[in-house]
């Protein structure tokens, strides 16, 4: 398989970042990115205008990023050419989709798309006139996956008045782990069906004046060394060949749905080379697999992890941490069913979190 690392989740001049789609694909060319899916809100102006390309070696795909009428429900959406819904235009001078979150989310699937919960367990107590956008349409059964890091959120959330220049300064170091609380809803999701996972940094590049001086906060460049979701392909890509960039966006947006890809946060070391895969029955599975578990068998599941440099390793069984080592490598045998997935620290730092391996008797 070929492995490539990309980043999601950003915003541009077409809803509410600062920057223009050239500009930003600058920056993501120069970060050493393969890939980037933009993520404006309820437009895909980006596309229409012929955006999505080759921009040196780094692909931009353009998604985008719909919410309800309350302003909450954040989806974002890959692999459709049209906007569904209708909107309605916000006090705050935002759109909202007239269609309920589970009624979008089901719009999306029948249409083809693939969509994930945004920043699904937001929480913010320390900036006046930006709220917290949750997810509250739980009840929805047909989401593909969820959002389970977002750098602004994080950032947002452990905000408060003491912490605040630093948190400023170095926007990178305050970037810890995906919150628990989502953690154990997606665990506990996958008991049911597979819902996949990606990292996002839900970038805008907000500029602000102090004293005089402008200031840009969270500079595209700056959080492309953030939180990278990395995939898997099984052909390489065609960097700067337009003529198939079509199939090879398709190949990306397919992997990520389905879970072929772990989440990494850049900032803590580079993740290329992380893998993660089991065999049963003499057939090799990766993340985002599921096996068929024999019981009368009684042959068992053998797991194994690579890491690029050395961490301490956790093997996650149905949310529940069952082995931590220190090292580049790991090997477990199971002959429980169930989800499987890892994680990776550096010190009291996430590094490196896996799609799981599903496991369901046959």
């Amino acid at each position: 398989m070929f492995e490539y690392s990309g980043s999601i989740h950003i915003h541009s001049k077409f809803s509410d970042g600062t920057g223009s789609v050239k500009e930003i694909a600058g920056y993501a060319s120069e970060s050493d990115l393969d890939f980037i899916i933009l993520t404006d809100h309820n437009t895909l102006k980006a596309k229409e205008k012929g955006f999505e390309n080759w921009y040196k070696k780094t692909m931009l795909i353009v998604g985008y990023e719909v919410n309800d009428i309350k302003n909450k429900n954040h989806y974002l959406v890959f692999g459709l050419d049209e906007v569904v819904g209708s909107y309605v235009k916000l006090k705050d001078g935002d759109l909202g989709n007239k269609l309920t979150a589970i009624e979008y989310v089901k719009e999306i699937k029948k249409k083809g798309g693939i969509g994930f919960l945004a920043h699904p367990d937001e929480k913010r107590k320390h900036l006046e006139g930006h709220p917290a956008y949750p997810w509250t349409a739980w009840d929805s059964e047909e989401f593909d996956g969820i959002e389970i890091w977002n750098h602004m959120s994080e950032w947002a959330e452990g905000l408060n008045d003491s912490n605040k220049v630093s948190r400023f300064i170095h926007p990178l170091k305050s970037i810890i782990s995906p919150a628990a609380e989502t953690l154990k809803k997606w665990d506990k999701l996958n008991e049911k069906r597979k819902v996949v996972a990606l990292g996002g940094i839900d970038a805008h590049a907000h500029k602000h004046t102090i004293m005089g001086i402008d200031f840009e906060i969270f500079a595209y460049k700056i959080l492309f060394k953030s939180i990278r979701t990395h995939v898997y392909l099984e052909q390489e890509l065609n960097p700067g060949n337009s003529k198939k960039l079509e199939s090879d966006k398709l190949r990306i947006i397919e992997a990520i749905g389905k879970g072929r890809s772990f989440i990494v946060n850049h900032y803590n070391g580079d993740g290329k080379g992380f893998r993660f895969a089991a065999e049963y029955n003499e057939e090799n599975f990766i993340s985002g697999d599921e096996i068929k578990f024999e019981p009368k068998k009684k042959k068992k599941m053998i797991f194994r992890v690579m890491l690029p440099s050395e961490a301490t390793i956790r093997l996650i069984h149905n949310g529940n941490c069952v082995d931590e080592k220190k090292g580049m490598d790991g090997i477990w045998d199971s002959d429980e069913p169930g989800t499987y997935r890892i994680e990776a620290w550096k010190g009291k730092r996430g590094w490196i979190f896996s799609n799981h391996i599903r496991v369901v008797k046959a």
